[in-house]
């Protein structure tokens, strides 16, 4: 009997899919795009949202929780200055855009960026 695998977990551990996830995270928002498989993509953008989200309340806690999820100074700055971008917008801050497989291992591409 075939199981479905939870796409959430994404072959690791909690540790290791945790540190994946902030590593994309800063990336993302060093760069305001990144090139990654899809499902690596669906739940960075999870994370993105919620932190952009918290990023446009403003106040302590908020950026105290952002930086449990980043701490990464250089991003806690870029993401004041996307928060500010978006404070007129409820949702919907990343855009997922579908790829072409990749050659050696045919796994899904996609590339995530903000609107």
């Amino acid at each position: 009997m075939r199981h479905k695998r939870d796409i959430r977990k994404l072959g690791r551990t909690k540790s290791h899919r945790k540190a994946t996830i902030k590593n994309l995270v800063v990336s993302f928002f060093q760069h305001a795009e990144i090139e990654t498989t899809e499902q690596k993509a669906k739940e960075l953008q999870r994370t993105i949202e919620k932190i952009i989200t918290l990023g446009k309340k403003g106040d302590l806690a908020s950026y105290r929780r952002i930086n449990t999820i980043v701490n990464h100074p250089p991003t806690l700055k870029q993401i004041k200055a996307i928060a500010e971008r978006y404070k007129d917008r409820n949702a919907g801050y990343t855009r997922i855009i579908k790829m072409s497989p990749r050659k050696g291992d045919n796994a899904k591409r996609a590339i995530i960026k903000l609107v």
